[in-house]
């Protein structure tokens, strides 16, 4: 008993050991990745129930009849944490004088672009309620940036590029040599066909994945840092985001939607049709938008009619041709395009995701190519060697 006690007690101790080592080599950086996982791609969501939360506020100080203003303020020095930082800082803001469209453009991260403008325009218009629906609207989609992220992501970073990068490097830097040096050892002929063959598979999937990498890591960037991202690349000259947006088609019937929603509830308020075309211009922060929306004011200036002045930002007319029929409906101008706006929301979730899917297939069928011609360069030397071995 006593002698086999030491053995036990010493076989305990390495099982301890081994499992300490499992965790810190490899439990723990999963779990690492997990979470830095999980953080990144819950971004979008954590955004948009900020702006929800920011949003909720305003609709009960406007319910109560409370001075919104005066209630930010109120909410800030009751050192109540769950507001954020960003919060604190509109309302920092706002004791120092501003206004709340003047705060929130200056922490501009508190809430997505097109929804501080949406704000912005309905102070202007002086009912921030009517503006309320539209801006939850926008919030919408936080949704399907995450369903979409989450094809990207687990496809590509999770799932193909590492492995299949470490595979291509581990054949071309351990495997490869050695079958040079078996093909000069053994055959006079030197290297084969399948030889080339696996080498050149090699190196071109080696970059392919490299570029694969490289592009998510872009991604995740822009991702990760959203609007802040956008903001930095403008520039007066050219703003490259706003037009990579506007060529989107989703993207761009989104901007679509934010600006007939706020149009027209800016016409049904009685704001002048320029001014309720800048306004709603400005709700789709997009620069491209804004410009076609100045050449529309052109046109409105020189007499031309509202129905025929929006052709510039719709080219397609379907806009056009609602507003029309908007112009001769009852009971307003907004409830007469809520069924469109709802058909281009519907219609932007379903192209994103479509397009999500079309990538993440286009990735795998590309990685399916490159790992096939590997494989068959390998199976091509070892058949290779096995025909020249029953020849001897």
């Amino acid at each position: 008993m006593n002698s086999a006690f030491p053995i036990l007690f010493g076989d305990a101790l390495e099982l301890v050991f081994g499992v300490c080592i499992y965790v810190a080599a490899a439990a723990l950086p999963l779990a690492l990745l997990g979470y830095a996982a999980y953080h990144l791609l819950s971004l979008p969501v954590r955004r948009q129930e900020r702006a929800r939360f920011f949003l909720h506020l305003l609709e009960n100080c406007l319910r109560q009849g409370r001075p919104i203003e005066a209630t930010l303020v109120e909410i800030a020095d009751s050192r109540d944490r769950s507001p954020g930082v960003l919060f604190h800082l509109v309302a920092a803001y706002i004791e120092e004088g501003d206004r709340l469209g003047e705060a929130l453009r200056k922490v501009s991260r508190l809430l997505p672009a097109p929804v501080t403008a949406m704000l912005q325009a309905g102070a202007e218009l002086g009912d921030l309620r009517a503006v309320l629906p539209a801006c939850r609207a926008q919030l919408r989609d936080a949704r399907s940036n995450l369903s979409s992220a989450l094809n990207y992501f687990l496809v590509l970073a999770l799932g193909l590029a590492p492995i299949a990068l470490w595979m291509f490097y581990s054949l071309l830097v351990f495997v490869l040599p050695k079958f040079r040096e078996i093909m000069e050892g053994m055959f006079d002929e030197g290297q084969t066909g399948w030889f080339s063959f696996l080498d050149i598979s090699l190196r071109r999937g080696l970059w392919v994945e490299l570029v694969f990498l490289l592009a998510f890591f872009v991604a995740a960037i822009f991702y990760a840092a959203g609007p802040t991202v956008a903001a930095k690349l403008r520039c007066r000259s050219f703003a490259f985001p706003d037009w990579l947006a506007w060529r989107v088609p989703w993207k761009r019937k989104r901007m679509q939607r934010n600006f007939a929603a706020m149009l027209a509830v800016l016409l049904d308020h009685g704001v002048p049709e320029a001014t309720a075309l800048r306004l709603a211009a400005d709700c789709t922060a997009n620069e491209i938008f804004r410009c076609r929306a100045a050449r529309a004011g052109e046109q409105l200036a020189q007499g031309e009619p509202l129905t025929s002045a929006v052709h510039a930002l719709d080219p397609a007319g379907e806009f056009q041709w609602r507003l029309t029929n908007a112009v001769h409906a009852h009971g307003g101008f907004l409830r007469a395009l809520r069924g469109w706006l709802e058909a281009l929301d519907a219609r932007a979730f379903q192209q994103e995701q479509t397009a999500a899917h079309i990538l993440s297939t286009t990735l795998v069928v590309v990685n399916g190519v490159v790992v096939g011609c590997v494989c068959a360069g390998v199976f091509g030397i070892l058949t290779h060697f096995i025909t020249i071995g029953t020849l001897w």
